[in-house]
């Protein structure tokens, strides 16, 4: 996992940082690339279909999905999770909002949903990542942390 919103497109083989307007990245042109990840960021509170997303890339939603698979390293879904859960993890650090709130403010249906999937992500509940940030311990020290409760 990432440790912040930035860091999730290096993670996932993102775009560089100073992408040529229309040179492929594994088929993919990186035009298109960087217009569907806008849009994945602009949006990210709403639920994204597959054929969304082929839409704002001007493409077939499967043959969409395959070249941004080989450009990302990770599918248009799994993107937008990890988008969402980097987004979720930021939120947590910087707001005294609800956990529901802000699960629901990245786009997960429900605060159950939103839980499980973050732990399942991180290591931790978004509690124990808001509680683990506010303290101060870096990322490895809240992981240790809650592996160790875990096997108490």
């Amino acid at each position: 996992m990432a440790n912040g919103p930035t860091d999730m497109m290096e993670t996932a083989g993102g775009p560089p940082s100073t992408p040529a307007p229309d040179v492929p990245v594994g088929g993919l042109p990186r035009a298109k690339l960087g217009r569907v990840t806008a849009y994945i960021e602009n949006n990210l509170h709403r639920e994204l279909r597959l054929a969304e997303l082929g839409v704002v890339a001007r493409m077939s939603p499967y043959h969409f999905a395959r070249l941004f698979k080989t450009a990302t390293g990770v599918s248009p879904h799994r993107f937008v999770v990890h988008r969402r859960i980097d987004a979720a993890a930021a939120m947590l650090t910087g707001s005294t909002s609800s956990i529901g709130s802000i699960g629901r403010a990245v786009g997960f249906r429900t605060p159950s949903q939103f839980a499980t999937t973050f732990r399942r992500m991180t290591g931790l509940t978004p509690t124990a990542y808001r509680a683990g940030r506010a303290l101060g311990d870096s990322r490895a020290d809240m992981v240790a942390t809650a592996e160790t409760r875990r096997s108490a």
